[in-house]
């Protein structure tokens, strides 16, 4: 972003923190799972004996376990208060919607023959198709990843619910879905968020809430035009963040991507079992 550009705002401090907070969760549930996952490898008993042994890699991972149920269910109970309390029924559908919709389905269309040169770049809104993948990909995660490692969690707990042979599954289902979602996201995810040639090397709306007014109107013009029709785009303007946030957000999110990219490479050895 150029110094004097004018800013708008996409993200409130809330929704900022609690995307910190998930994807610090995120990465360390990788970093301490991946070890377990791939323990007959060498490189992950180098990795376990890094973050002090396996047993101290299971505690951690508990730990970061712990603070992303908690932050997702923050995020739940926030949802059903905007929604029930405020009457906000744009978050259920409509342009400022996470909801699946029809004009997804278009977009996502328009956007693949853009890719071939046959067709104009979507006039994207608030939010796009692969923003929304994202986002319910999270809900999936929650309840299978989630789900099964509550189980293996607490053993006798629900020992007196299901029979034995849901645990294997659950270990089998635990560990696959893992892998998947932690491969989703340091491929398809950072890609689409920091290495796309227009977003190169970062995209730091997650961390400063702002994009220039430039940006809004060049990639999500139906969202520039909406606020300006109904003339909410000055309410949405704001003063540039201090530069101490921008900074500590460049910092953040380098060294996110730089674990992420890490990792990647250790799930790709561990598959193919090097």
């Amino acid at each position: 972003m150029s110094t004097g550009a004018t800013r708008v705002v996409r993200f409130t401090p809330f929704q900022r923190l609690l995307h910190l907070v998930m994807f610090v969760s995120f990465l360390g549930l990788a970093s301490t799972g991946l070890p377990l996952l791939f323990s007959d490898s060498v490189l992950a008993r180098s990795l376990a004996r890094a973050l002090g042994g396996i047993q101290t890699a299971g505690i951690a991972h508990r730990f970061f376990a712990f603070l992303m149920l908690t932050i997702f269910a923050v995020h739940v109970l926030e949802l059903a208060w905007r929604i029930v309390v405020r009457r906000e029924g744009g978050l259920l559908w409509g342009p400022s919607s996470l909801v699946p919709q029809p004009r997804d389905l278009l977009e996502l269309r328009d956007h693949v023959k853009w890719f071939f040169g046959r067709g104009p770049r979507p006039l994207f809104d608030r939010y796009t198709y692969w923003e929304k993948f994202d986002y319910w990909a999270v809900f999936w995660g929650m309840f299978i990843i989630g789900g099964s490692g509550l189980l293996l969690w607490f053993p006798e707990l629900f020992a007196e619910m299901v029979p034995g042979w849901v645990y294997n599954v659950a270990l089998l289902v635990h560990g696959e879905e893992a892998l998947l979602a932690t491969g989703f996201i340091f491929t398809i995810h950072f890609f689409n968020s920091h290495f796309r040639p227009e977003k190169f090397p970062m995209d730091m709306v997650m961390f400063t809430g702002q994009v220039t007014e430039e940006e809004l109107k060049h990639e999500r013009p139906s969202e520039y035009a909406r606020l300006v029709a109904e003339g909410r785009l000055d309410s949405k303007r704001a003063p540039a963040e201090p530069a101490w946030v921008s900074t500590a957000g460049r910092c953040i999110g380098a060294l996110a991507v730089v674990v992420g990219l890490v990792l990647l490479v250790f799930i790709i050895r561990g598959v193919l079992h090097e």
